[in-house]
């Protein structure tokens, strides 16, 4: 398989050409047509600063169906006291920003770069990208961000200052969900924290089947704190 070189051109190459490891591209920009472009294509960007921009379809993918969160009993008692107050869309950049801080998928630094956190604030401006904010004491605790197309939530990072913050984000994020008819939280590149949590790894060509019948369903735009 090869690598392909992308320039001005909006287009992308299948994602089942893509090498082993999930490379698919090199190149292009992070623009909210081609990050559009990409996520309708089960194509996401994942590089670090100073490397070219790296678009990645990995197989096998992980998903996270809605009615498969796992809520341990732990998880329940602290949703149901209400420790957390739960925001969506307050305080995306802070979030974004917060996220970069923390180490992901065993890399040296951060693969949110400045330019992604420009390329995602965008995206978070045309109501495509949104948060969920975990608060105490009116501090921001927790967290995540992703970005939404038909019935699918693209989930790209979480973080926490408190235990258990970001997965009363994740629960008040699938139950918003579930009250919009989605489909799935795709997970991306299988991690033991989503599978914990009830992730499961599909292969890539099932994941994009799936993925081409939720981009059917209407996007929902805008604010979703509103």
């Amino acid at each position: 398989m090869t690598v392909h070189l992308l320039d001005d051109t909006l287009v992308f190459p299948h994602p089942m050409c893509a090498e082993p490891n999930g490379l698919l591209a090199v190149g292009g920009d992070l623009s909210v047509d081609r990050l559009l472009l990409a996520y309708k294509n089960g194509i996401f960007p994942w590089y670090s600063e100073g490397d070219p921009i790296m678009w990645f379809s990995p197989n096998p993918r992980l998903v996270l169906f809605l009615d498969d969160l796992y809520v341990s009993s732990k998880l329940k008692k602290i949703i149901r006291s209400n420790i957390f107050e739960v925001r969506f869309d307050t305080s995306f950049h802070y979030v974004l920003t917060r996220c970069a801080q923390n180490d992901r998928r065993g890399q040296d630094g951060t693969w949110i770069t400045d330019d992604m956190v420009k390329a995602y604030v965008n995206l978070h401006e045309e109501g495509y990208a949104h948060s969920v904010e975990t608060f105490h004491g009116g501090k921001l605790v927790g967290g995540l961000y992703g970005v939404s197309l038909g019935g699918v939530f693209f989930g790209e990072s979480m973080f926490f200052e408190m235990n258990n913050a970001s997965k009363v984000a994740l629960y008040h994020l699938v139950e918003k969900l579930r009250s919009w008819d989605f489909d799935f939280i795709d997970s991306q590149v299988p991690n033991d924290h989503m599978k914990g949590l009830g992730g499961r790894e599909l292969e890539r060509e099932e994941f994009l089947r799936m993925l081409e019948s939720s981009l059917g369903k209407k996007t929902i735009l805008g604010n979703w704190g509103l």
